[in-house]
């Protein structure tokens, strides 16, 4: 697939999987979607997994016959809904805060089902500098503070001697809207900056001390297309489909890492997740591995029967997890996501097989 493609497919699966959603059973409207019957499965959340959920979606209706309408509205919201119940899966960057599974108490038990792994690229629009800029933690996050505000500050030209930095001003560009990847980027910055953790902090929403603010990764790819000078935080496949400039990052081990398949797969090498799953490969060590690799998710009642879907939707749901973690881990790095490692995803199918529709087995 071209990467020209790829946001597009987004924008049409929300749009023509949307169209599919209405026309389904209206016994069913409410509660994550349609009856076996008229086989559609509804899902909302992360834009960081959009481009590649939409391609599993229309792989996965032409083998199954069953249509996902999945909305990109970011992770935060994407966990309101699924709280809601108006969807059957959530799809987060980032694992639940202990006041968002309060929130869902009434549903039971969330299970997060890791899917794949992504690079965050510290992406910038510089005119006479297409290739070759090093950042570190440290100044990126002192840009991110407003305390870095000319492309050829000190800070920048330190690292990247022989480098001719035009004195451009920096424009920050950032999400406005509950984002797992801001939770991620901002995870990143925390590590290497004390005035980011005691200040902004990390999480999926936080205040920012400069900058543009724009909804989900096609937002903030927009703000750096549109703006000279900017700079800002975006997955991969909307950085490949615009064309961007991107960063190497100094990593854990000291090593300056391009954003890339080989990189971001290197972050989760050595992950070792917790029983629930729950995890992060920021900061991963390695000498091969991309610092700002995210782990994206998605997320389900574990008795979904019991949360208000029907058994048809169940079914549909355990179908559609089982072929990611099969089929589709075969089909993320056609656009740049790395696959999970196999240990992981011999977990994290047991935790589909496992799910239950009113106490039993979802056949």
């Amino acid at each position: 697939m071209r990467y020209s493609q790829i946001l597009a497919l987004g924008s049409a699966a929300a749009i023509a999987m949307g169209v599919a959603a209405c026309g389904s059973s209206s016994k069913d409207s409410s509660t994550g979607g349609s009856s076996s019957s008229s086989a559609a499965l509804s899902g909302a959340g992360s834009t960081f997994q959009a481009p590649l959920v939409s391609e599993w979606a229309t792989r996965f209706n032409k083998s199954s016959g069953t249509t996902v309408n999945y909305q990109p509205v970011g992770s935060g919201a994407g966990i309101a809904q699924l709280t809601a119940g108006t969807v059957a899966f959530a799809g987060s960057d980032a694992v639940m805060k202990p006041e968002e599974v309060a929130a869902g108490k009434d549903k039971g038990t969330p299970v997060h089902i890791p899917i794949a792994l992504g690079a965050v690229t510290v992406s910038y629009n510089l005119d006479g500098v297409r290739s070759g800029l090093r950042l570190d933690g440290p100044t990126v996050a002192d840009i991110y503070l407003g305390k870095v505000t000319k492309w050829n500050d000190k800070a920048i030209a330190s690292l990247n001697p022989g480098v001719s930095l035009p004195s451009t001003d920096i424009s920050v560009c950032h999400r406005s809207d509950e984002s797992g990847t801001t939770k991620n980027f901002t995870e990143f910055l925390a590590d290497y900056s004390r005035a980011w953790a005691d200040g902004p902090g990390s999480d999926k929403s936080v205040q920012w001390p400069t900058g543009t603010g724009a909804r989900g990764n096609d937002g903030v790819a927009g703000c750096v297309k549109q703006t000279p000078g900017a700079v800002g935080y975006v997955e991969q496949a909307y950085a490949l489909q615009n064309n961007f400039t991107t960063a190497a990052v100094k990593n854990k081990d000291g090593q300056w890492v391009e954003p890339s398949l080989e990189a971001t797969s290197a972050a989760g090498e050595g992950a070792k997740p917790p029983a629930n799953l729950e995890f992060s490969t920021i900061n991963a060590p390695g000498a091969r591995s991309y610092p700002i690799t995210a782990v994206t998710f998605q997320i389900v009642w574990q008795d979904a029967c019991k949360a208000g879907i029907s058994k048809g939707t169940a079914t549909n749901l355990k179908a559609w997890l089982t072929y990611i973690l099969g089929d589709g881990q075969r089909v993320a790095p056609q656009l740049e996501y790395a696959p999970l490692p196999a240990s992981i995803q011999s977990r994290a199918q047991a935790k589909v097989d496992a799910l239950v529709c009113n106490g039993s087995p979802i056949s």
